[in-house]
């Protein structure tokens, strides 16, 4: 078993390493240019996301769709991983993690205004989509629709419930020495709770959830920024030199080579964001928006406002402490920087941290379920999406009484099965994508 998993894990990390980093970030360059530089609708997708005109009679509604993908991707990565990414890649990661976020927006536009163009209308009236159904229906390539479906599935079960519930974990016994098992029992049953009552229910409270959870975890970075206030200026002269510079010691940390600070901010921007992976066209399809263009404007604000803003305003507020505190972070492990900078809020910053935290992963507990059962209904139909729920709360006891080692090596290689034939997707349908768009914005969008 030792070495099998040892043979995964080469695997995803070779997957997962430069040929991935390539492939992503040419694609999303290749996107961003071809549909002239998209990102500058930004204000127009949230306009739309926000509108309240209902546009079609069934499916969510744009901002249910896009707060369900945004809580799974607003997750652990935009506080554990950004401290990661500045322990390891040095400030400069910050910066090459925003410009991914920035191109990512293209990537997701793409493959979101694909499931959105192809989707499904069910006899109940509800629409459904994602990669697999456009890989099957218009490009005929089933095989690749299944392995999707599958990997989408399996990464579910892991990194969308049993690393999540891990973190739950971790975070709650920070602060209080509770059983794992009682965690995992409660968090199972508000899991459950939620999901057990559908794609609707799942949708209607990531409305709520995402937009206060992120209010929240926000305003305490906020508050952290205008205590370093003094340091702002420095803080972003040293983002950005790092970035491009080979030398940068911040806060005791030993400086890091620029390939070091571009590869792990890119990396770890890829990751959050999600574009490119094909999870969240899956709730684009579900929207009522007719427009494909329309649904992928508002869909493509996701990647802005998890990696644009948010680790944004992670990195920042990290960064601004380091320069506030450096003797704290002289010996600092790498997932412990965004707690030391938060120990600097006057109110308590690690219960406001560990709080953030269990929101975060739970709403990606959510979100990542649907995933899965559109993958689920697309696989077997919708009558066996009870089964599958079933297996999912089940998984998130298990991933809070359990060590995940082999699950996140796992779920990473899921992740990569996932966004191969999705990128090939999207390459192959490269023209209806740019012509339609170019079309479309020309005709009916006045941005």
């Amino acid at each position: 078993m030792g070495s099998f998993l040892q043979i995964i894990k080469s695997v995803t990390g070779y997957l997962w390493g430069f040929p991935m980093l390539v492939i992503l970030l040419g694609t999303h360059l290749y996107f961003t240019i071809r549909l002239g530089f998209i990102q500058r609708r930004i204000p127009k997708g949230i306009r739309l996301s926000l509108s309240k005109k209902e546009l079609g009679d069934n499916g969510i509604s744009p901002f249910s769709a896009l707060a369900t993908a945004l809580a799974a991707t607003i997750g652990t990565g935009n506080i554990i991983g950004i401290s990661a990414a500045i322990a390891i890649g040095g400030p400069g990661a910050v910066f090459w993690c925003w410009m991914t976020g920035v191109l990512g927006i293209a990537t997701c536009y793409a493959e979101c205004f694909l499931s959105a163009k192809y989707k499904v209308k069910g006899t109940d009236g509800s629409y459904t989509g994602g990669p697999m159904y456009v890989m099957e229906k218009v490009l005929h390539q089933k095989s690749a629709a299944v392995i999707f479906a599958v990997s989408t599935i399996l990464a579910s079960l892991g990194m969308g419930s049993s690393v999540q519930a891990h973190s739950i974990r971790a975070a709650v016994q920070v602060q209080y020495p509770a059983s794992s098992s009682i965690i995992g029992i409660v968090a199972a049953f508000l899991v459950g709770a939620v999901i057990l009552g559908g794609a609707k229910q799942i949708s209607k409270v990531c409305t709520y959830l995402v937009p206060l959870m992120s209010l929240f975890y926000f305003g305490g970075c906020l508050l952290l920024i205008w205590i370093n206030r003094a340091y702002l200026g420095a803080t972003f002269a040293v983002i950005v030199r790092s970035a491009f510079t080979s030398k940068s010691v911040v806060g005791g940390l030993a400086g890091t080579a620029v390939m070091v600070g571009m590869r792990t901010g890119i990396s770890k921007g890829l990751f959050t964001n999600e574009a490119g992976l094909g999870s969240i066209p899956m709730t684009a399809a579900a929207s009522r928006i007719e427009s494909p263009v329309k649904q992928g404007l508002i869909s493509m604000t996701g990647p802005f406002w998890d990696t644009v803003v948010m680790c944004a305003i992670t990195g920042i507020a990290i960064v601004s402490s380091m320069l506030r505190e450096p003797e704290m972070y002289a010996k600092a492990a790498d997932d412990q920087l965004c707690f030391l900078a938060f120990a600097g809020l006057p109110v308590n910053g690690s219960l406001l941290l560990s709080i953030s935290l269990v929101l975060f992963a739970y709403a990606s507990i959510i979100g990542w379920s649907y995933y899965g059962e559109c993958a689920a209904q697309y696989l077997w139909g919708k009558e066996k999406i009870l089964p599958y729920r079933i297996a999912y709360i089940a998984a998130v006891y298990f991933g809070a009484v359990m060590s995940l080692d082999a699950v996140w090596t796992v779920s990473d290689l899921f992740n990569a099965l996932m966004a191969l034939p999705n990128i090939l997707c999207i390459w192959m349908l490269r023209k209806v994508i740019i012509r339609e768009t170019r079309r479309g914005i020309e005709t009916k969008i006045k941005c």
